[in-house]
This record gives structure tokens, sequence and C-alpha cells, in this order.
């Protein structure tokens, strides 16, 4: 019993994901979740209470997977944007799903909550690298830590200019690649 209950939960998650980066938090309905899942509305209330907790579990359990999937190494911070870009090549969802959460709740300040101990310890790595001479001093490592992130999100689903997919070409995310990393050490890097 208690693993129906566990595939149920990973069906609503699944559903849930896919229904919130197609139609944004307000846009996306419970019936159609539930549907799509083959589970009822009751089930996906008792397991996440309503449609913003469910919202919630999703965007934290994609955050955490990138999180955990992409390590910080603070004195190789090229290695870290390339990682992120990957990362969202395989997992669009999650940009899709960090632009609804910016436009329909925080539209200011920190988006991602609950992983502090993760950016804390990213912070802290940072830090040590700049005290180490690997990256340079006078910028905070909170504004590190964001800069890398978003230069490497530069063609990403959100993106302004040119959003990549993992159908590209792969010289294409092969030469992204190279300017993503040339980028991120030059513009990190001490001065001398």
């Amino acid at each position: 019993m208690v693993k129906d209950g566990q595939a149920t939960r990973r069906r609503l998650l699944d559903a849930a994901a896919a229904e919130f980066a197609a139609y944004g938090i307000a846009g996306a309905r419970v019936d159609r979740i539930s549907a799509s899942a083959k589970a009822n509305k009751a089930q996906l209330y008792a397991y996440f209470g309503d449609k913003e907790r469910l919202f919630d579990a999703v965007f934290q359990e994609h955050a955490a997977a990138i999180g955990d999937s992409v390590p910080l190494t603070a004195e190789d911070l090229p290695a870290y944007a390339l990682g992120i870009y990957d990362a969202c090549l395989a997992k669009p969802e999650l940009i899709r799903l960090a632009t609804w959460a910016r436009l329909e709740r925080i539209p200011a300040g920190g988006l991602i909550t609950g992983m502090t101990e993760e950016h804390d310890r990213k912070l802290t790595a940072i830090a040590e690298a700049q005290r180490a001479g690997h990256i340079d001093p006078e910028l905070a490592p909170d504004d590190v830590l964001a800069m890398v992130s978003m230069m490497a999100l530069t063609w990403s689903p959100a993106s302004l200019f040119h959003a990549a997919s993992g159908t590209d070409p792969k010289a294409d995310h092969d030469r992204r690649r190279r300017a993503l990393a040339a980028t991120v050490r030059r513009a990190f890097k001490p001065s001398a």
C-alpha cells in the first residue's frame, strides 16, 4: 500500500511539473494534473494540501535536482557554469517553473527558498576561493554566484536573445560551452 501511495505521489509530481511548466501556477488545473497522473483530486489534496503547495513541492524538487547534479567547485567556476548549462538543457522545465514563480509569486529577492544550506555552502566556497586568490575578492560572493548562474542561463528557455534546446547541433552547444567557459574564467579572475 505504501508503494502504491509513493507511486501515486510520484505521478502527481510528474504531471504537475508538466502542467505548471506549460500553464504557470494560475493557469494550471488540478483536474488536468489528476487526470494525467491517473489519480483523483482527493489524493492530490491529501498529499499536497492545495495547488500552491503542490507547485512548491514540484519547484523545490526540480531546483534541488539541479543543485545536487551541479556541484560548485569555486576554483573552477567555468565547470559550474557548464554544469548549469547542461542541466538546464536536460531539464528545461525548471527554467519554465522558475519563470512562472518569478512572474506569479516572487517579483524580487531570492527565488528558491528551502535550499539555504546549499546556497550558503556555495557562498562559503566562493569566499574561500577569493581568499585563496582564485576569484576576484572585490566582488561579493552572492554576486559572483548570481552572475555565474545567469551567464550559464544565457541560452535558457527564458532567454530574451536565443533559447537553446537539446536538439540544437552539437557544434552549436560546443561553441556556446567554449564561449561560456572563457567568459566566466575571465570575468571573475583576480586583477593582476
